[in-house]
């Protein structure tokens, strides 16, 4: 059964009891109070109502369940790559990207007061592959758990000596657990890339026409047709008309290997007549296109 431990629950019940109130402010997000999803939360919508979901699957459906006006979502980090399935949970969610969000992440490492020599850390998968020379060094053997936060409010509730957490500083305080080192990611420029998710897509017509260059991206994802050089004659059009694509990533769709999905960036929006033309150009090559959403660049692409 998909639960937080005991520590996490209690603040849990409060954060969504609030957001319950009021979900048009709630903002909701996959892990415990303290994640850095969390931290994300509050920095994109300062007065909005952090609402914590177990999975990545709970937050969006509390936006398609009207329990929250939007999700914030990890998709990629710059240190270990690609949150694992968001490129198949974002197509199928149904809901739009609104803005993006750019977190700089930095791991602590916390234990039980008295916790004595650490032999074990949990914490999500891309929180012990992003500080796994640390750990290898120290022979701490990394244990997977469903987020950062839900990690340390596991290690407040456990007895077992020995034991540690790997999550943001802010958990320790939540959970009442001892720093016994900070900033203990492999890489110090460490960070991840969030987007704001909502039933409402932006309107591109009011991304267009900005002063500032490059002030707008689009996301999306498509399935190239089988015939021989589709993914070159697809992506050609976007070369031609001067269209800046800043990611191409491809997954497989379904146990048959046959069919390869992308995912991509480019910036622009539609309602500007190069994407438009790059667009058209690629849905002739392409089948299944999806457009996921348009919206501000937080950062420049170049």
């Amino acid at each position: 059964m998909q639960s937080f431990p005991e520590p996490a629950r209690l603040l849990v019940d409060r954060m969504s009891a609030a957001a319950a109130a009021d979900p048009g402010r709630a903002v909701a997000f996959q892990g415990a109070p303290g994640a850095n999803s969390h931290r994300a939360a509050m920095e994109v919508m300062p007065d909005g109502l952090p609402l914590p979901c177990f999975s990545f699957e709970d937050a969006l459906d509390a936006v398609k369940d009207g329990r929250a006006g939007q999700a914030i979502i990890p998709i990629e980090n710059s240190q270990h790559g690609r949150v694992a399935d968001i490129h198949f949970l974002l197509p199928e969610s149904g809901l739009s990207i609104v803005a993006e969000h750019f977190l700089d992440i930095h791991h602590c490492l916390m234990a039980r007061p008295g916790a004595g020599q650490i032999g074990a850390a949990y914490s999500h998968p891309q929180a012990l592959g992003q500080s796994r020379f640390y750990l290898r060094e120290r022979g701490i053997v990394p244990m997977a758990y469903a987020d950062t936060a839900g990690a340390a409010a596991l290690v407040a509730e456990s007895a077992e000596a020995g034991i540690a957490a790997i999550a943001p500083r802010i958990a320790a305080e939540l959970y009442g657990l001892d720093l016994l080192a900070e900033d203990i990611e492999d890489a110090h420029d460490n960070t991840t890339r969030f987007v704001l998710l909502s039933k409402t897509p932006r309107d591109p017509a009011t991304l267009n026409g900005d002063s500032r260059a490059g002030q707008a991206l689009t996301t999306f994802v498509f399935e190239v047709r089988n015939i021989p050089a589709a993914l070159y004659k697809a992506l050609g059009g976007f070369a031609t008309n001067g269209v800046n694509m800043t990611k191409l990533e491809s997954y497989q769709k379904g146990a048959s290997f046959a069919a390869t999905m992308f995912y991509a960036d480019i910036v622009g929006a539609p309602g500007d007549p190069a994407v438009d033309r790059a667009l058209e150009e690629l849905a002739y090559f392409a089948k299944d296109l999806r457009i996921l959403g348009s919206y501000p660049l937080e950062r420049g692409r170049g």
